[in-house]
């Protein structure tokens, strides 16, 4: 019911006892999340490297260590080298990324590989190799790294649509692309997975007018069939979603770009108050 497994961090736990009776097919915590163990992981290292706090990342180790070893051993669910998702509780969420939802409305069969899971996996190697180098640990830390790079290039071939000049929103269990244009592959500017040659006709098809509105990057274009500018995660607006963006072009350098992110967030902040 809770979707466990040995290492993984949890998704979302609710302790007051009425707060579980609305979902009492779950068990909490519950655990169906593909994304909160490589962010996990991503988060310790970039606390660690801001504070130095050693004491720390010994206290936190041994979680560390059962989280990296959940996204090597039971993060693949079929050995190509992706994080996916199948739930197993069937009454749990069908959707595991951070587009979660108890139903296919991403219309994507299991098991699931969400493009930018794969780009936190990335992060997420590079992460335990820094971690791990400054625990002494230095075959772990390469094995670390050369994971990260192996992932890098497969998601740079395997996700990539040349006739749309766009990464695909995921591979479903057939191995076929879910080739709607969206917003997940902005995620994979923030933690640096996106080939060099690919950076320009990303972020550009990102600020076309099917994406980009006076308030931000919608999560799916209004050019697909099925979007729709109420839904969930299928055109409407979200400001975590915008982060990832802004946060990349940040990285890159690209501060005009980056600046069109902030100033469409404070039009939202000055409209709605």
């Amino acid at each position: 019911r809770s979707e466990e497994e040995p290492g993984k961090i949890l998704h979302e736990h609710r302790f007051e006892k009425s707060q579980q009776a609305e979902l009492p097919d779950w068990g909490f915590p519950y655990y169906g999340s593909i994304d909160s163990t490589p962010l996990f992981l991503i988060v310790a290292d970039a606390y660690v490297a801001a504070t130095g706090d050693e004491t720390m990342l010994k206290e936190l180790w041994s979680a560390i260590g059962a989280a990296y070893h959940w996204m090597v051993e039971f993060g693949d669910l079929d050995g190509d080298g992706y994080l996916e998702y199948s739930r197993k509780n069937p009454h749990g969420l069908w959707h595991q990324g951070w587009k979660d939802g108890s139903e296919d409305h991403l219309r994507i069969a299991p098991p699931v590989a969400m493009v930018e899971v794969q780009g936190y996996a990335v992060a997420a190697h590079r992460a335990y190799a820094r971690l791990a180098r400054r625990r002494g640990l230095g075959d772990a830390s390469l094995r670390a790294e050369a994971s990260a790079d192996r992932i890098r290039i497969a998601l740079n071939r395997d996700f990539w649509m040349p006739k749309s000049q766009f990464f695909a929103l995921a591979l479903d269990g057939s191995k076929h692309l879910r080739t709607a244009i969206t917003s997940n592959p902005a995620h994979l500017l923030a933690v640096q997975a996106v080939g060099e040659e690919r950076i320009e006709p990303l972020v550009s098809r990102l600020f076309a007018d099917d994406l980009w509105t006076p308030y931000g990057l919608r999560t799916h274009a209004s050019s697909e069939p099925d979007f729709d500018p109420y839904g969930y995660h299928l055109g409407t607006i979200w400001p975590h979603d915008n982060w990832f963006l802004y946060r990349g072009l940040k990285l890159l350098g690209r501060d005009p770009e980056a600046r069109r992110i902030r100033d469409a967030m404070l039009r939202v902040w000055e409209e709605l108050g």
